[in-house]
């Protein structure tokens, strides 16, 4: 009964009106990816899915470091120039480093491509740059909003988003169904998110950031915001890359030593299952990373936070999970076709592990909050070491791609309850108050 108390408390209080504002705008653009996808299988198959799995996978890992993760810094600083000036510092980090991006392919790309069983979508090498640059853009607005608690207007473009891309796969697809379209779409679709939140941006709040640049945009004022703000190119940024890297093992192995039509049910297996996630859980951490900053402003009390957000999502999840691992590979094949039934099999293993990632959001949020990047720096190191073991086992000792899933998600999952554990046992009050000052 104490689960169902937190979960009312959670969903009748300002927080939880302002959750349910971004969980909506998601329910809505995932209810329309659900709607496309049974015709977008038909139409490309799981060998077309594979390669853009393998492409969007790789082109994710490249992405996490494209602005070293200063964009997540924009909600800390108590001031809104302060945070302009983190969104320039992003903006000049990420031409940098889709630059470099830029010549590390021209000079070795065949080559890389090579060493991870790539071949196939070598020809679009060079859009994962781009897909670096509208990343960082995506973040940066992305923060904006989230510091101004706009929560209406991310909402409304990831409905309007999901809806043009969807229908732009399917009516090309009708023509042309080939890999080359999906993994194009996934490049633009980013850079469409980004586009649109900057164009619906508060009008007077435009204008107040317009004729306010250039008070602490020298570069002296960039580099002491990048020195305050050390730790999250120093910490978040390689926890963000073995994050994102460990969780698209499972696509690049699996293209590689089982061919892009594994790779494609798992990736399909995967994408339906991370709705719940998207839809309720990163709606918890865009309202829940400004709340537990203010909370920590004022001093109160960070643990019971974490604690009342954490049972809000176990209740919320559990039975779409549930489902999935029972009935899996029915589902699967009555929704999307026999030739899918293998993913549904993947997705009740995968379900393990997106449940746990699900609930540990409040815990991943509060990392930053309470200081606890180099730590989860340490944490991320040996969580990945452990998966990519797991799926090493899976691939060579037991050459079984189901089994391979397997070890990946349950070890994945233990992780993640390593991780809510840790962080709810560590959260206190006493936490890093310098950078919540104004200086």
């Amino acid at each position: 009964m104490i689960i169902i108390k937190k979960f009312k408390q959670l969903t009748t209080s300002k927080f939880g009106r302002n959750v349910a504002i971004v969980a909506t705008g998601t329910a809505m653009s995932q209810a329309i990816a659900v709607i496309f996808t049974p015709v977008i299988t038909r139409l490309y198959g799981p060998e077309a899915f594979g390669l853009m799995g393998t492409f969007v996978s790789l082109g994710t890992v490249a992405a996490s470091i494209s602005a070293l993760t200063y964009p997540a810094a924009m909600v800390l600083p108590k001031k809104d120039s302060d945070a302009r000036d983190i969104a320039k510092l992003s903006v000049y980090v990420s031409i940098g480093t889709s630059f470099l991006a830029t010549l590390v392919i021209l000079i070795a790309g065949d080559r890389m491509f090579a060493f991870l069983g790539a071949q196939a979508i070598s020809a679009f090498s060079l859009l994962i740059p781009l897909q670096m640059f509208f990343s960082a853009w995506l973040r940066i607005a992305q923060q904006w909003l989230i510091r101004k608690k706009q929560f209406m207007t991310t909402a409304k473009v990831d409905v309007i988003k999901s809806l043009i891309i969807n229908i732009a796969q399917i009516v090309i697809g009708l023509f042309k169904p080939i890999a080359a379209v999906l993994i194009v779409f996934s490049t633009l679709g980013i850079g469409l998110n980004a586009l649109m939140l900057n164009l619906s941006t508060d009008k007077k709040d435009k204008k107040k950031r317009i004729n306010k640049q250039g008070k602490k945009q020298n570069a002296a004022a960039l580099i002491q915001i990048a020195r305050k703000y050390y730790d999250f190119p120093l910490y978040r940024a390689p926890v963000l890359f073995l994050e994102d890297a460990s969780t698209n093992l499972p696509v690049i192995m699996l293209s590689a030593f089982f061919g892009p039509a594994s790779a494609g049910f798992y990736v399909l297996g995967n994408k339906l299952l991370k709705g719940p996630n998207k839809l309720i859980g990163k709606s918890v951490s865009n309202v829940f990373y400004p709340k537990i900053t203010e909370a920590a402003h004022k001093g109160r009390n960070l643990r019971q936070l974490i604690i009342d957000a954490t049972l809000g999502l176990a209740t919320a999840g559990i039975i779409p999970y549930a489902v999935i691992i029972i009935f899996g590979p029915w589902i699967f094949k009555l929704v999307f076709g026999a030739e899918w039934v293998m993913a549904g099999e993947y997705a009740r293993w995968i379900s393990f592990n997106i449940f746990f990632q699900f609930i540990a959001r409040p815990s991943v949020v509060a990392i930053v909050t309470l200081g606890l990047q180099k730590g989860y720096l340490i944490y991320e190191l040996i969580s990945t070491a452990v998966e990519l073991a797991a799926l090493y086992a899976g691939f060579i000792i037991f050459k079984s791609d189901i089994i391979a899933v397997a070890l990946f998600s349950v070890s994945y999952a233990i992780s993640f309850i390593v991780l809510i554990c840790w962080v709810i046992v560590t959260s206190k009050n006493d936490i890093q108050q310098e950078r919540y000052s104004d200086e």
